[in-house]
């Protein structure tokens, strides 16, 4: 399998010409924030092992809810972020970029502070490359080649089934149906009209960091479960008399910020998400939230690693990026469904795993005991987001139409043309799913 990775490139933009970088990228767009994927600066669609991607201006719009700590707020300059997800390595993809996209990635980033034009352009984009703190990916190793192979297959056989159904005119043979949709599907890899890519080895490297890693993480919490088990009573004091002294927000977001936020929603099946915000002050949040960062790193790269997040199904890639000296969070997300939707997900269903991570962020609704009230607290947690979600300029998805659920079908229904069913339950079941 091809494992994927992701980029996030930051650069301070030069304020006298934001207002003609957001021009820009209305220019790289067919709707609202929604890519035009053959734009001529960036024309993602030739990209084929890209994913997702995103332009998006970072502006501090909550700067000063860090003063209900008696806090004055830390400088913050309108930073233009570049967000993508693929398979395989990050930097092949970029400089794969570069290779069709050179004039149009140099044009946007012109408009950023420190864009030096004589640096070789991959050279500057590593440079300004940042490591999220931790990364969920619905399937790891579902390359974009598979998904567009496996969505062919399904309206492929679809139609086919459609046709072998209306020429019935007896009691249906599951069997004999099969046997025709294999054919059918043989018919058509000997035509090229279909195609299913054998999966390719998995590298080698990233199964050694991979294990590695699987094996390090519950190593280190081994070691260091002695001293936790120790200073447990301290923690969880301490994480009370913060969770109580926590300053309390109800603000409802601006009107005109919603509306720039929901122009851009529901275009597509799927949408994209931004939240930029303060981290709580204070050296016990921050330890808190990188500790819970690595933790929910490392169950997304080896137990939710094959189509949810706990109970959530709908999240395509999510990332978590800790910025300007670990003084703000960013988290980014694509999603299935509505904003609405999405977060009745989380409420309904993993609001304790909202808590663990965002309850950590200034004006997040108040917690008990780390897992308790929190979003569960639903018009004041729906409040915070919004006032702290932020456009893309740019969004690109490069099988749009098609939800994760959609993806996780297809690749069974690939898998029932490869592997007879064992019994005729079975066999239903995946004539169903076409």
């Amino acid at each position: 399998m091809i494992p994927q990775s992701n980029f996030l490139i930051l650069a301070v933009i030069d304020p006298s010409r934001k207002q003609d970088l957001r021009k820009l990228f209305i220019q790289m767009t067919s709707k609202p924030g929604i890519a035009d994927p053959l734009n001529s600066r960036v024309p993602f669609s030739r990209l084929a092992r890209l994913h997702v991607a995103r332009f998006t201006i970072l502006e501090a719009n909550t700067l000063d809810d860090i003063r209900r700590y008696g806090m004055e707020p830390a400088p913050w300059q309108s930073t233009l972020v570049f967000q993508g997800d693929c398979d395989g390595e990050a930097e092949d993809l970029l400089r794969e970029m570069i290779s069709i996209a050179e004039a149009g990635l140099r044009e946007i980033f012109s408009f950023c502070m420190d864009y030096d034009a004589n640096q070789p352009l991959l050279q500057w984009l590593l440079k300004h490359n940042q490591k999220p703190s931790a990364d969920y990916v619905n399937w790891i190793g579902r390359s974009v080649q598979q998904v567009h192979e496996e969505a062919a297959l399904q309206r492929s056989l679809s139609h086919k089934l459609q046709e072998l159904l209306a020429e019935l005119h007896a009691e249906v043979d599951i069997r004999k149906i099969r046997q025709q949709l294999l054919t059918h599907v043989e018919l058509e890899l000997d035509a090229g009209t279909l195609s299913l890519t054998p999966p390719p080895p998995t590298p080698s490297d990233w199964k050694l960091r991979n294990t590695l890693h699987k094996l390090g993480v519950p190593l280190l919490l081994l070691l260091l479960a002695p001293l936790l088990l120790i200073s447990a009573p301290v923690i969880l004091f301490l994480l009370r008399r913060h969770e109580r002294s926590d300053p309390e927000f109800d603000i409802r977001p601006e009107r005109d910020h919603i509306h720039s936020l929901s122009i851009q929603e529901d275009h597509d099946v799927s949408n994209h998400f931004n939240v930029f915000g303060d981290v709580k002050p204070g050296l016990f949040r921050l330890s808190l939230l990188k500790f819970l960062l690595m933790i929910l790193d490392y169950t997304s790269r080896h137990i939710y690693n094959k189509g949810y997040l706990t109970r959530i199904r709908t999240i395509h890639f999510a990332h978590w990026v800790l910025l300007d000296n670990n003084r703000r969070i960013l988290f980014m997300s694509n999603y299935d469904g509505s904003h609405e939707s999405y977060m009745d997900d989380f409420i309904n269903k993993v609001a304790w795993g909202l808590n663990l991570v965002f309850s950590n962020g200034v004006a997040y609704p108040a917690t008990r005991w780390l897992v308790k009230g929190g979003a569960e607290r639903e018009h004041i947690y729906k409040y915070t987001l919004r006032r702290h979600q932020l456009p893309s300029e740019v969004w690109y998805k490069a099988y749009p139409g098609l939800t994760a659920y959609d993806l996780s079908r297809n690749s069974k229904i690939r898998a029932g043309v490869k592997e007879y069913p064992v019994n005729d339950k079975q066999l239903r079941e995946w004539l169903r799913l076409i």
